[in-house]
């Protein structure tokens, strides 16, 4: 049996990952995505096991001490952190495997995964993932004013993935994913 391959998805916040691997996984059933643990409040429609697995801080440390995540990384005051074991049994079962990263995340699992897909989500301005930001309604402007202020920093992470595509056209860039895996997959 061939093993998976391990995708990587970074971008700033509202660069379109989550609308991107959604679709990536209901199109493809050998699809996995390696839902990660974190600490910070479940929002509105968010489901445990299914969007994250939500936990406290000392279940999380104690996880750390326990060596069972692949990355780990506090972003926005939260811990995110990705299951060792999920992302090896979904690649030892011969599944491509989709990760949503922070580009710290992505650049820590670059030097272990070094025939992964990494592929970074480029906003097509500051002004747009602003727009996106405020109209998926999900955060407080006090929040998105501090996703924005590091959304400069995040970009330059950029330059350690292997494809970078400007979300201009989510259609255009699910496509786009969709031959960079099946033409890696291949390789």
């Amino acid at each position: 049996m061939n093993k998976g391959k391990l995708i990587i998805l970074s971008s700033p916040s509202g660069g379109g990952k989550t609308t991107v691997y959604r679709t990536l996984l209901a199109d493809d059933p050998n699809m996995k995505y390696s839902i990660s643990y974190t600490t910070r409040p479940k929002r509105v429609n968010e489901e445990n096991g299914k969007d994250y697995f939500f936990v406290t801080i000392k279940e999380f440390k104690k996880m750390i001490k326990n060596k069972e995540f692949l990355e780990r990384e506090k972003v926005y005051g939260n811990y995110y952190g990705t299951s060792k074991k999920m992302v090896l049994n979904f690649l030892e079962q011969g599944s491509h495997c989709i990760l949503d990263l922070d580009v710290k995340g992505g650049r820590h699992l670059k030097k272990i995964f070094y025939d992964g897909v990494f592929i970074f989500l480029q906003p097509p301005s500051i002004e747009e993932l602003e727009r996106r930001l405020f109209k998926r309604n999900t955060d407080t402007p006090k929040v998105i004013k501090k996703r924005l202020k590091n959304v400069k920093k995040e970009l330059k992470f950029s330059k350690f993935y292997d494809y970078i595509i400007v979300n201009d056209n989510i259609d255009n860039v699910i496509q786009k994913v969709k031959k960079i895996i099946y033409e890696e997959k291949d390789a």
